[in-house]
Parts: C-alpha cells; sequence; structure tokens
C-alpha cells in the first residue's frame, strides 16, 4: 500500500502507478498457489462433469468452487450436511409454495418478491458461509424459471436440474477439501498470523544485522499489508470455534495486521542504524520468533515487558510502536491457561447454530435483505417490461454480488462493472470468436476453461482492491458458456446475459452505494464510537443496580461487541478504497482509530477477565472495601470511555485526571489488606485481581490520551 501511495503522490502517469499496481497486487504469496490449485481443480472437475453427463447450469457449481474454496477447508467439512440441507430446503421450498400460486399472477408476483426477501436474508443472518450461499443461489435461479409460459412439467424439471447442478459442485468441492484438510484444528488461523510474523521477524533481523532496510523483505511486509487481515476475520466470524477463542484470536489478528502496517511504512534513512537500534530490532526479532512458535505450538505466549526508559530512537521511532503492539499479543489472551481447551477438535461435532444470535433482532439483517430485495425485484421487473428474458441472469448477478456486498464501497462496484466486461464481452464472446469454432472436444474447452479459471482465481485470492475483479469475470464467463450443457456458439444470447450481468451489477451499485450509504470513513467512525459506547457498558454492567442485568458475561453482549469490532476493520478496509478531497484526513483518522483498535480489543478481553471478580462469584470474592474502589474506578472509566466516544464525534470533552485517582486508590486499598493466615484464600487472588485491573487501567489511560 505505501508504495502505491507513493507512486500517486510522486508520478503522474496513470500507466506506471497501474503497472506498480498489478505488480504488487499480482505477486504471488505463501499459499497462494496452492489455494489456486484447489479453485481451478474443483471448478474444471465440474465443468467436466456437467458437460459429460449433459448438467445445465453447470455455472452454479463452478462458482460454488470458487467462492467456497476460498474459505477454511475445515469449515466447509463440517458444514455439509447444512449445504446438502440448504439445497434440499431451497428446491422444496420452490416446488412447493410455487403450487399455490402459479395460477394467480398478482400472489404469484408477490411470491417471487418474497423469494428474494428471503434468500438475501438467508445471506446476512445465517452463520454458515456455504449453506447461505447455496440456499441464495438455488433460489435465485430456480424462481425465475417459473415465469416461462412452458408446461409446468418442464419448469418442475429444470428445477431440479437447478438442484442437482448445485449437488455435483458441492460434492466435488468437498472431495477436493477433504484431501486439503490434512491439518490441526485452528492452523486456518494460526498459520497465516504466523506467516506475516515470519515477515516481520525477517524484516527486523536484516535491519539489526545490516543496519538497513532490505528491500525484498520490506516488499514482502508491503504485500502481507495490502493482502490485509479480511479473510481471517471472516474465517472465525463463520468458523464453529468458541465464542472465547474468537475473541481472543480476532484480538490477536488485529495486533498483527497493525504491526505488519507499522512495518510496511519503515522510512528509507540514509546512513547506518545506531548500535542501540540495531540491538532493539535484534530483540524485537526475538521476542516476535518467541511468539510466533507459541502461536503454532497451541501455548499462550509469555508476558512481553520492554525497557520504556530508553531514549527514542531518531531515524526508527516506530521501533517503539512496535515494542508496544508485540507486548499486547499475550495480553488478547487474558484470564487463560492454555488455547487448546477453547479449539474444538475434528472429530468434535461442530456447533449447531444456522443463525446468527441477533437474526430476528438486529434490524441490520432486515434492512440488508430488503435492499438486496429491491435490486433483484427491479432487475426482475425491467427485464419482464421490456420482454427481455435473455437479461434474466440480472437476478442471479444480484444474489452472488450480495455475498461480498456487506461493506462494500464504489471502488469495489467498479471493481465488478470491469470484471464483468472483461469476463463477459472479452473472455466470453471473445472465446466465442475467436477460440470455440476451432475447438471440436471438451478436451480443447477444458483447456480454455482452465486458463480462464486460472486467471480468475489469482485476481480472486488478490487483497479486496482486486479481488472482486476476478470473481465478477469469472462469473460473466461461465454464465455465457455454463449455463448449457454444449459450447455456445450464439453471440446473442452471450450478449443477452452479459447485459443481464450488467443490469444486476447496475441495480445492486444503484441501491447499495447510493441509496441509504454513507462513505467508509463516516461508518468507520460511527463503528468506532459504537464500540467505545460498548466498552463503557461492559465496565459499568457488573456494577449495575438493575436486577434484570445478569451477573455473567452474557453470550449476547460479547457477540455484539466482537460484530462492532469487526464492523471497524472492514469499514477501514473499504476506507482504503475510497478517493476524494478528503481522503488525507480520513486514512489519518483510519491510521488512529486501528492502533486505537488493538488496545479496545485488549482492554475487552481483559474486562471479561475481571468480570467474575467484579459479579463476585464464588471462589473469586473480593472485601467490600477492593469492591467499591473497584466499582469508584470502573464508573470512572465508563466516563472516560464515553467521554473519548463524544470527542470522535466532535462533542465537548475534557480530559481530566479522575481515572488516575480512582486508581491511584485502588492500589492504595489493595495494598492495605493483608492477611496473617497463610490459608486465607483471598489473598492469593488479590494480585491477579491487581494486574487485571491495572492493564485494565492504562489501556483506558492510553485510549484518553491518545484519542
Amino acid at each position: 500500500m505505501a508504495t502505491v501511495a507513493q507512486t500517486l503522490r510522486g508520478s503522474p502517469a496513470l500507466l506506471i502507478w497501474v503497472r506498480e499496481f498489478l505488480r504488487e497486487e499480482l505477486a504471488p504469496y505463501p499459499g497462494r498457489v496452492g489455494l489456486v490449485a484447489r479453485m481451478v481443480l474443483a471448478a474444471t472437475i465440474v465443468m467436466v462433469i456437467c458437460m459429460a453427463f449433459r448438467i445445465p447450469y453447470g455455472f452454479q457449481g463452478a462458482i460454488f468452487a470458487l467462492l467456497i474454496t476460498r474459505e477454511s477447508p475445515r469449515a466447509t467439512l463440517h458444514s455439509s450436511a447444512k449445504i446438502l440441507i440448504g439445497i434440499a430446503i431451497s428446491t422444496a421450498y420452490v416446488l412447493l409454495s410455487v403450487y399455490f400460486v402459479i395460477s394467480f399472477p398478482g400472489f404469484h408476483f408477490i411470491w417471487i418478491i418474497f423469494s428474494f426477501f428471503v434468500a438475501f436474508y438467508a445471506v446476512s443472518s445465517m452463520t454458515d458461509y456455504a449453506a447461505s450461499t447455496t440456499f441464495a443461489v438455488v433460489i435465485s435461479v430456480a424462481v425465475p424459471l417459473w415465469d416461462r409460459y412452458v408446461p409446468a412439467k418442464t419448469n418442475v424439471e429444470d428445477t431440479l436440474w437447478v438442484a442437482l447442478s448445485s449437488l455435483v459442485g458441492i460434492l466435488v468441492l468437498l472431495a477436493v477439501e477433504v484431501i486439503a484438510a490434512r491439518r490441526r484444528p485452528g492452523d486456518d488461523i494460526v498459520l497465516p498470523m504466523a506467516e506475516r510474523l515470519t515477515a516481520v521477524e525477517g524484516l527486523l533481523t536484516h535491519l539489526a544485522a545490516k543496519g538497513a532496510i532490505d528491500d525484498a523483505s520490506k516488499k514482502n511486509v508491503v504485500r502481507y499489508a495490502m493482502l490485509g487481515s479480511s479473510r481471517l476475520r471472516r474465517l472465525l466470524r463463520r468458523s464453529d470455534y468458541s465464542e472465547h477463542y474468537k475473541l481472543q484470536m480476532n484480538a490477536v489478528a488485529v495486533a498483527v495486521g497493525r504491526l505488519v502496517d507499522t512495518m510496511a511504512t519503515l522510512p528509507e534513512f540514509s546512513g547506518p542504524l545506531s548500535s542501540s537500534d540495531r540491538q532493539k530490532s535484534r530483540a524485537l526479532a526475538g521476542t516476535i520468533a518467541t511468539v510466533r512458535v507459541d502461536l503454532l505450538n497451541r501455548r499462550i505466549p509469555s508476558s512481553i515487558h520492554f525497557d520504556g526508559a530508553e531514549e527514542a530512537s531518531r531515524r526508527l521511532p516506530q521501533l517503539y510502536e512496535i515494542e508496544e503492539i508485540v507486548s499486547l499479543i499475550p495480553q488478547a489472551f487474558a484470564d487463560s491457561q492454555s488455547m487448546g481447551e477453547y479449539v474444538p477438535s475434528f472429530d468434535e461435532p461442530p456447533q449447531a447454530k444456522l443463525l446468527c444470535a441477533d437474526a430476528f433482532t438486529d434490524t441490520r439483517h432486515v434492512k440488508f435483505a430488503l435492499r438486496g430485495c429491491l435490486a433483484a425485484t427491479t432487475s426482475y421487473i425491467i427485464y419482464k417490461a421490456i420482454d427481455w428474458p435473455g437479461i434474466s441472469t440480472a437476478v442471479t448477478t444480484c444474489l452472488l454480488t450480495a455475498l461480498s456486498t456487506i461493506g462494500s464501497s464504489r471502488q469495489k462496484q467498479a471493481l465488478r462493472f470491469a470484471g464483468a466486461i472483461g469476463g463477459g464481452f472479452v473472455l466470453g464472446m471473445g472465446s466465442q470468436i475467436f477460440v470455440l469454432p476451432y475447438l471440436d472436444s471438451i478436451f480443447g474447452f477444458t483447456v480454455l476453461f482452465v486458463i480462464v479459471t486460472v486467471a480468475a482465481s489469482w485476481f480472486m485470492t488478490c487483497s479486496p482492491r482486486l479481488s472482486y475483479f476476478g470473481l465478477q469475470a469469472a462469473l460473466a464467463f461461465y454464465l455465457i458458456n455454463l449455463q448449457e450443457f454444449a459450447i455456445v456458439t450464439s453471440l446473442a444470447v452471450a450478449r443477452d446475459r452479459v447485459v443481464g450481468v450488467l443490469l444486476g451489477l447496475f441495480m445492486m451499485w444503484l441501491v447499495f452505494d447510493q441509496l441509504w450509504s454513507a462513505p467508509a470513513s463516516v461508518e468507520m467512525k460511527k463503528a468506532f464510537v459504537l464500540n467505545l459506547r460498548l466498552m463503557a457498558q461492559v465496565v459499568r454492567e457488573p456494577f449495575s443496580s438493575d436486577p434484570r442485568v445478569p451477573k455473567a458475561p452474557p453470550l449476547s453482549l460479547r457477540e455484539t461487541v466482537g460484530e462492532s469490532f469487526d464492523s471497524v476493520r472492514a469499514m477501514a478496509d473499504a476506507a482504503l478504497l475510497e478517493f476524494g478531497p478528503s481522503r488525507e484526513q480520513d486514512l489519518r483518522w483510519r491510521k488512529r482509530i486501528q492502533a486505537a483498535q488493538v488496545q479496545l480489543r485488549t482492554l475487552f478481553l481483559t474486562r471479561m477477565a475481571l468480570w467474575k471478580y467484579l459479579a463476585q462469584t464464588r471462589g473469586f470474592e473480593l472485601p467490600q472495601e477492593v469492591l467499591r474502589a473497584q466499582e469508584e474506578f470502573d464508573k470512572q472509566s465508563a466516563r472516560t470511555l464515553d467521554g473519548i466516544a463524544d470527542r470522535v464525534e466532535g462533542k465537548s470533552s475534557t480530559k481530566d485526571g479522575s481515572l488516575q485517582t480512582s486508581a491511584e486508590h485502588l492500589q492504595q486499598v489493595i495494598g492495605k489488606i493483608g492477611s496473617p493466615d497463610p490459608s486465607d484464600m483471598l489473598e492469593p487472588q488479590l494480585p491477579a485481581f491487581l494486574a487485571l485491573s491495572s492493564r485494565s487501567e492504562k489501556l483506558t489511560i492510553w485510549l484518553n490520551e491518545n484519542i
């Protein structure tokens, strides 16, 4: 990202920027070749089966192979039953419900709108990504079939063909994932973090040895910075791991991402690095290596402390920021004994929860479904009004685009348009004119299919700045060449399908980016303010006088806070893709909020560890004088967090020393408590309690001073 930004500022030539941008995005990184190979293998097998056995609508299975293979192999295997059930339910829904409305045009139209709403609602509210994908796509393809003036028998047969093509794609995908899923549980989360830590460690090691920044190591770190951590967060959000493990690893992922971002922005400097800075770099590299090994071996990293009294580096002041970030990684595991206690084994059945905990309480899901339904219904009305059934692919495009629309931006929509044009007109229709007339066997078409799929998959595994181009290019190409079980030679058919794709993209852009939308930077600030308000609620809740407030950390509150953290990071990623007169200011806010998010996540985990003391659970009772002092400290902490939120919103708020005063009072109260009886069980708990409380104080003070 830094390289691209420098190129934008330093070179007026657009072609130079495009070349550098594509070179950085398309460069290989660890695991990319294997991921692309799995995607291409699954999609190609689906294509061959559909062509050989004359199965129409084969594009569904091929798209599933590209979309779902990017997820965790373990998660895909564990969700296989849900996927098959999703296919069965969606098919049964279409066949049974259409029976009651097929003879009544008014009810039939209402049924179509309702079906679109259900499909989009499933995309937003279902916990299992693969199951929601299959459910929504089957509905999006099958429902428009029943508008044709053909015998009902033909519509039933085609609906079953849609289900069969989806089933073929999923079974092939599961077979490929069985071969790929030879990892321990949690490796899909830990290994990408370890790779990023290895890149940072390599740059620091070279910096310590040579006293200068290594270009190759720097480019490797920059590549990881551009790749981001959105895929890790997505895997955690859709995984069947425990909520506590998700919270811990989300905090680690944010800290590692922040560490990579900081290393990627290390400035170039002339002259050798000082001996003290080289020594500090060497110590940092060793510490990061220790943390990496601990994570790989499922051990809780030991607490890390750096000497804060040293003189700040003049050449690389970022080294001290890096120390601060690294020291936060072990704090993510507050009050935990081991990582293994939260990671289920392969033999352990996955969680059976099908819908999010807030599926029927959070209006966000309903709003998303209404917006998606509006886009799909408008596309449907347009192609019916102008009597152009060939562009019915617009509805399918709306559903498939919705799978990556949450948190999207205008730049992502532009990539979708570019991908549709590239995959439809250039690759799809271009192959019909220049390639397909010279092919006379499935082998030749397979070679063409593999080449296109490799290119699309490579783009799909880029960072969010470019990945949407690959998905849309593949979708447009597959809709042209895998809709039937034969090679399509009619340019009119290809034209209609590409126009349908463009219509669907236009409606999604109109509804999601022009109506009820706001810039990602604005949404990022709002989500961050919500984080601060939620943290203030977390801090004050154990002492609430309301009898309805539970005396244990409620699961719904933890999930709400976790989703709010993810929302901030998603908006921060989207803010990178937005341009305008306020871009520089937005990027400064993004950097500040990202730094605060690391501290805020650690504060949340610390408060969860403190909860059992403050709620006076059995075995963790505190003396009343300590409890009163802690209550006063937490009231000040909650006021401080609300004050920070007010300042971000532009409201007046002052920074006072009440928090430090209450923290000092708490330490004095604990220091006065002594037990002459060594058998007293209160005394061993007080140091642990004080350590957690002290960490909470330091994190809150840091937020108050830096935001």
